[in-house]
């Protein structure tokens, strides 16, 4: 996927409940309350739920995703995440 992609013309890649492994390691850029700049906040392999859904620069879907063991919630993009479990049957695509 280029970055100068729309992601917004598709359907977003996850559903809120489910499950996902962090393909990076993320620092904090500012964003995250509690944390210094450059902190990590997410490391690669972490597994997290996606929480909420939202739109950056009205062109990429921003996945919340809440890391239990960690305590935080981060957003990510869908080329950060990899899922690990099937979407609930109940959510249709």
């Amino acid at each position: 996927m280029r970055d100068e992609e729309v992601e917004l013309v598709r359907d977003p890649a996850f559903r809120p409940g489910d499950k996902v492994v962090s393909r990076k390691t993320v620092r904090n850029d500012g964003t995250m309350w509690g944390h210094e700049i450059g902190d990590i906040v997410v490391h690669k392999g972490d597994v997290g739920y996606v929480r909420d859904i939202g739109t950056f620069l009205q062109q990429y879907w921003i996945y919340a995703i809440e890391f239990i063991d960690r305590g935080s919630i981060v957003g990510m993009r869908e080329r950060e995440l990899t899922p690990i479990s099937p979407t609930t049957p109940e959510m249709p695509r």
